[in-house]
């Protein structure tokens, strides 16, 4: 498959410089180092080089992917699979099924991705031949050290041992790359100040004392209205006090961090990118490589201590040159180094009012792909049965034993009664409002 044949499928009309570059590079060399922004198309600038040097004769996993969290792991498994090549791909990551992953690589994939734990253990347990591995990337390399993963890295890295091709990708600089690598005299390709994808941020805080950051949060998401947000806090208790704060007054919105499970985590994504609601707090496990949409506004509930932590978070908005809005909640007392002092004071003055609506909630199919369903089946049966246009839906999530789908709120009463005992694919379905 050619790259204008992928690029349709993935409805992209052209690559952007930092991935041209990256793919012309990675045709002359074999030791590749690109530092690029989150949300600057990191995946598709490693997955067009892996995708080339793949061979359809060889019959076993050829190129590993390590990734920091499941959530890239399944986005990145997500992207491959919709470039429509003639190669198989899966993911395996912690919570996953082993079971499911060690039938996945009896009829081994050419690529294999996967956080560095999960990896490392199928390699003791002989899972797949790693003699047939000759392309290994670490995406989000910063991130992976930063978590502790450097001595599992390090084990996988030397389990191969007919490497022709490596790749680090970062989104801050490097100041050693580790000898386990194996990377020598690398091509480093920098777009961190690329001025094309530079975002136009702008900035504000809101002053109050600590005791009262909670309702400021609240009044301050009510100011906003109903474009999309994001609330970023340092510790998992205050992303929870939040979540539960709105949800009592009949707010949706989605929590994620990583005490949660990963059926929780992987649903607050859905609904937030599908528009079922439009309010995510998390902590810094959402500031990078995830795929989530555009967003109108960052909120730091707490600010972190490290400035490329707090730069990372505000890239979730102002993606490729759009334009975005950041909030700071900080005490008179707090100062911190990388925060101008002279930053503009947002005013929460008035009654705010949260709108609870929203566009489109998510229902529940009882099928996925294990029942041979796809997302135009899907479509098929919600517009012919249902009795919905194609605008009434929105995004579609087809998984192994069921599907999530985002449906116009005000059709979602009368839809879910023409459903009722109906069948999709001669099986009978349940369908019902997907929980919280």
């Amino acid at each position: 498959m050619n790259q204008a044949d992928i690029l349709k499928k993935l409805e992209i009309v052209s690559l952007n410089d930092m991935q041209l570059q990256t793919l012309q590079n990675a045709k002359e060399h074999d030791n590749i180092v690109l530092l690029s922004p989150t949300g600057s198309g990191k995946t598709l600038a490693f997955l067009l080089p892996i995708v080339e040097r793949l061979n359809p004769k060889i019959k076993g996993v050829q190129t590993v992917i390590l990734v920091p969290t499941r959530e890239l792991a399944l986005q990145i498994e997500t992207v491959f699979k919709k470039m429509g090549t003639a190669f198989k791909i899966n993911a395996c990551y912690g919570g996953h099924s082993t079971r499911t992953e060690l039938n996945n690589l009896a009829s081994p994939p050419a690529v294999l991705v996967g956080t560095p734990g999960r990896v490392a253990f199928h390699i003791e347990e002989n899972s797949f031949d790693t003699g047939s591995v000759h392309s290994y990337v670490v995406d989000e390399f910063d991130k992976a050290l930063e978590m502790g993963f450097q001595e599992d890295m390090e084990y996988i890295i030397h389990s191969f041992e007919q490497l022709q091709f490596r790749m680090l990708t970062s989104a801050t600089p490097l100041k050693k790359i580790p000898a386990f690598t194996g990377i020598e005299n690398p091509k480093n390709l920098k777009f961190l100040q690329a001025a094309e994808i530079k975002p136009q941020l702008t900035f504000s805080k809101v002053v109050c004392p600590a005791e009262e950051k909670l309702e400021a949060v609240i009044q301050l998401i009510g100011k906003i209205g109903k474009d999309t947000i994001l609330i970023f806090c340092n510790h998992r208790d205050a992303v929870t006090r939040i979540s539960e704060t709105l949800t009592n007054k009949g707010v949706a919105n989605g929590a994620f961090h990583g005490g949660l499970l990963q059926e929780d985590r992987e649903r607050a994504l859905m609904k937030f990118r599908n528009r079922s609601c439009h309010i995510l707090i998390s902590t810094d496990l959402a500031a990078r490589g995830l795929d989530i949409p555009e967003i109108g506004h960052v909120i730091h509930y707490q600010i972190p201590e490290k400035e490329d932590a707090f730069i990372h978070r505000n890239g979730r908005t102002a993606r490729m040159k759009a334009k975005g809005k950041v909030y700071l909640m900080v005490t008179n007392e707090e100062e911190y180094s990388f925060i101008d002092p002279a930053m503009p004071i947002e005013h929460l003055q008035g009654n705010y009012a949260i709108d609870n609506r929203t566009e489109f909630k998510t229902i529940y199919i009882s099928a996925g792909k294990k029942d041979k369903v796809n997302k135009v089946d899907i479509v098929g049966y919600l517009i012919k049965t249902g009795g919905l246009q194609k605008e009434d839906i929105g995004l579609i999530e087809v998984k192994d034993t069921q599907a999530f789908v985002a449906v116009q709120t005000a059709k979602i009463k009368p839809l879910l009664q023409k459903l009722k005992d109906t069948k999709l694919k001669n099986k009978k379905v349940k369908i019902a409002i997907a929980k919280d």
